[in-house]
């Protein structure tokens, strides 16, 4: 499908909008494969397509949601119909209504890469066998793994309303990664590695490798450490995690329900000068970027942290209207069957000017943090504080020294960003909504032995 025949589709879906009702349609269509190779064989093999149309109906302050998962006429009118149905079930709400058309111009981004469709199956099998013999020859440490995986995927996306909304989006997404595992005889130990981009050729099959192999090695013979209040340096991947907690904070949702510390707090200093935020879905090398949001508006760089002064929320239509204020372009669907809440495209902390070796060496004596446990649990949405498992490697004289495991590091959210010493330049991006640097925080309470 391309996104002319999707937006030709959802068009069509509007037309069949009552006098007084605001109707919506959504139409998604990706293709992927996933490849697993293990043990010097093809272990999975799955190339699909999906398809899916969602219709939104507001009438009265009342929504009705329906959906149909294939292209008949007859299901599109059913569809269509349900969701007027469920509408007048609906409980009024004052701020329900779909987003109106603003001045802001949605970009075309270049977020295809044209010669993914060409690509052979049995390159894509190749690449997987390929990653498969160079985990476990990389080091002999190295006794095997728990998948070599390629994935691929070509997604077309279109939305068109009532209210003069029309737009739609092609992409493309590559993916390589594993686990590897590592042994000394005494002790195993888990690492993993990933490779992202747009096209077959971004991908990096020795780069991966290394990352596997590098953090799974690191933590042989990891141990509990001895309790203190330490700086604690979280690598770019925990970093992304951090951050992917944080952005659900600064969701104007969360404050709505009364589920965000930084509740009226806009214009006040919530973090270290050192830290500026924003949401980028701009930014083509992200593998989320997009050119529009999940109600068909603009989006738009946005700020929500700069120089450690909270600038604002993300908004969708609804919380704009509930918090009087403006949609920041930053709706999200989880699917064509839902609803737009509301999410950061390409959240980040904007690059310092350290690479991770200088902030080691200013710290001194910390913790490295490479993996985290239960951090959604561990984390008070409401009050922020924080407490989760971690392993790294302890910090001392500026160098990395000996393993930990099985400890746990602990603060506040509000605390931690106030905290910050150090930010990296090494910018990463993952295959999710918030990339990473190395960032340093200080005082942090490590429990352990």
């Amino acid at each position: 499908m391309t996104p002319a025949e999707a937006q030709a589709l959802a068009d069509g879906i509007v037309e069949r909008s009552l006098p007084g009702e605001q109707l919506e349609a959504v139409v998604s269509w990706a293709r992927n494969t996933e490849v697993r190779a293990h043990g010097g064989e093809l272990e999975h093999l799955v190339s699909a397509e999906e398809f899916g149309v969602g219709v939104r109906v507001i009438r009265d302050g009342k929504q009705g949601l329906s959906w149909a998962g294939v292209l008949d006429s007859a299901e599109l009118a059913r569809c269509v119909s349900e969701a007027r149905d469920n509408s007048a079930f609906g409980t009024p709400d004052p701020n329900a209504g779909l987003a109106q058309s603003d001045s802001v111009v949605p970009q075309q981004l270049d977020l295809v890469d044209r010669a993914l469709a060409d690509v052979p199956t049995i390159d894509k099998v190749e690449i997987a066998l390929r990653l498969d013999r160079a985990i476990t020859a990389a080091d002999k440490r190295v006794v095997g793994h728990e998948g070599a995986d390629y994935g691929d995927g070509i997604g077309v996306s279109a939305i068109s309303s009532t209210e003069g909304i029309r737009a739609a989006e092609e992409e493309t997404s590559t993916f390589l990664g594993t686990y590897a595992l590592a042994s000394d005889g005494s002790d195993t130990t888990t690492g993993f590695g990933m490779s992202v981009g747009r096209g077959f050729g971004d991908l990096n099959v020795d780069s991966t490798v290394e990352e596997a192999v590098e953090r799974a090695v690191l933590l042989l013979g990891a141990r509990k450490a001895p309790s203190r209040r330490t700086t604690v340096i979280l690598d770019p991947y925990v970093c992304s995690q951090f951050l992917g907690i944080l952005g659900d904070m600064l969701s104007a949702e969360e404050v709505l329900r009364g589920r965000s510390p930084f509740a009226d707090r806009v214009g006040e200093e919530v973090a270290s000068p050192l830290l500026t935020l924003t949401d980028d879905p701009l930014c083509v090398e992200a593998p989320t970027a997009s050119g529009v949001d999940g109600e068909g508006l603009a989006c738009r760089p946005l700020t929500l942290i700069s120089a450690g002064v909270l600038e604002g929320f993300m908004h969708n239509a609804y919380t704009a209207r509930a918090m009087g204020t403006r949609s920041t372009g930053s709706a999200s669907r989880a699917s064509h069957r839902s609803a737009p809440g509301v999410a950061p495209k390409v959240l980040g902390v904007r690059a310092g000017a350290f690479n991770p070796s200088e902030i080691l060496a200013e710290v001194g004596d910390g913790l490295l943090v490479h993996e985290l446990a239960g951090l959604h649990s561990g984390v008070n949405p409401v009050s922020g504080d924080m407490s989760v498992g971690a392993e790294g490697v302890i910090v001392r004289g500026g160098e990395l020294a000996e393993p930990v495991r099985e400890i746990t590091i602990a603060s506040t959210l509000q605390r931690m960003l106030t905290d910050v010493v150090a930010v990296g330049k090494d910018l990463r991006f993952f295959p999710w909504e918030s990339s990473g640097v190395t960032l340093a925080i200080a005082d942090m309470t490590m429990s352990g032995s």
